[in-house]
């Protein structure tokens, strides 16, 4: 942050847009703004929820980053007090979250904290990271604290804690971890707002895909293309076959973090978008209006977010979900046909185009 010529106001190191009153809504993705909006839709929700959630140790998480951390401010990591000053100058969010920097190898950031958020980076993470790379990723957490995403986190990250805790009580693991795994769920779509948020605060999208390619392959920038990253995303959607599509879902359950080459194909995709053209020119939703949004406009939105999804997912279980709901004459032999792509099937036949007998001669018989 820098003062003004009339030293009235601090405002952005650099010329950036800033957005006034800019609610969360204008930047989340639709699967996770239908939760967000319904959940602020409930009475008393958070509230109630602190209340149950009262047993958390957020006093005694406040307390260990504030004896065991650094806390970021003008007389240190002065760089990145200014970036998050910067942040929340763009965003609107007129309080700002107190960050630390914690001693950790891993690269890693997060936003967590049931009354107030808290923001914290690692030495990981502030080391692999260059000024614009490292200000994506503060605008992508203080997007979190402007959501309301902590709550939800600190409470995940403690519910990931006790269910290893409680792993040899009958029943009392499964229990949590159906939670869990429903928290992770909601997170991964969190992380997609949050880098958009990110990149609204940065608004430098080279930026943005540099840090995320680094977090997948470390400071190597000189071995690196954004261009080819983002054709691994292609491959990734579209290889395989049905056997391929369940594997992603098992690899994603346990994670929390959507996966890095997904996540940078997101977020050029939205940056190519009207919606994100339409914030740019300052055409946003505001937060005063947040009280009069519509639940049912949000869920479908994010209804017609997942048939778009649907229908323009190159991956094979999504085709299958295509041809199921248009209706395909030879489902059976569709299913056959796409799992053992390439390979033999349980009748000893081979996978070739006419060993079936219904197109061409018939292959070799397999030994």
């Amino acid at each position: 942050m820098t003062e003004s010529p009339g030293g009235s106001a601090n405002v952005p190191s650099r010329d950036r847009r800033r957005f006034p009153g800019i609610s969360s809504r204008s930047y989340e993705h639709p699967a996770d703004r239908s939760a967000l909006v319904a959940l602020r839709k409930l009475s008393g929700f958070d509230t109630v929820f602190k209340t149950l959630s009262g047993l958390l140790p957020e006093r005694s998480l406040r307390l260990l980053f504030l004896s065991d951390s650094v806390r970021v401010g003008e007389q240190q990591f002065a760089h990145l007090n200014d970036m998050l000053r910067d942040a929340c100058y763009i965003l609107d969010l007129e309080k700002v979250p107190p960050m630390y920097v914690n001693q950790d190898p891993q690269p890693n950031a997060m936003c967590i904290g049931l009354d107030e958020p808290i923001i914290v980076v690692t030495t990981g993470l502030v080391e692999l990271l260059d000024e614009e790379e490292m200000r994506a990723v503060i605008g992508h957490e203080v997007g979190h604290a402007l959501s309301g995403h902590a709550v939800y986190r600190t409470i995940l990250l403690f519910l990931t804690n006790l269910a290893t805790k409680v792993a040899w009580i009958p029943l009392g693991n499964v229990a949590i971890m159906a939670i869990v795994t429903a928290l992770r769920e909601w997170f991964r779509k969190s992380e997609l707002s949050a880098d958009r948020a990110g990149l609204l605060v940065g608004q430098d999208l080279q930026a943005s895909m540099r840090g995320l390619m680094k977090l997948a392959g470390g400071n190597h920038l000189h071995e690196m293309n954004v261009d080819a990253f983002l054709k691994q995303a292609e491959e990734y959607e579209a290889g395989g076959d049905l056997r391929d599509s369940v594997l992603k879902i098992l690899n994603l359950l346990p994670r929390s973090h959507p996966f890095t080459t997904v996540r940078a194909a997101e977020l050029k995709k939205w940056a190519a978008s009207r919606d994100y053209q339409r914030i740019m020119d300052g055409h946003y939703p505001r937060r005063d209006e947040d009280k009069d949004t519509s639940v049912s406009d949000s869920f479908r939105d994010s209804a017609a977010h997942y048939a778009d999804s649907v229908r323009n997912s190159k991956d094979p279980l999504m085709g299958l979900v295509r041809d199921i709901a248009g209706g395909a004459g030879d489902l059976g032999g569709k299913l056959r046909d796409t799992v053992f792509r390439g390979g033999a099937r349980p009748d000893g036949s081979g996978g070739g185009k006419g060993s079936n007998g219904s197109g061409g001669a018939d292959g070799p018989e397999a030994s």
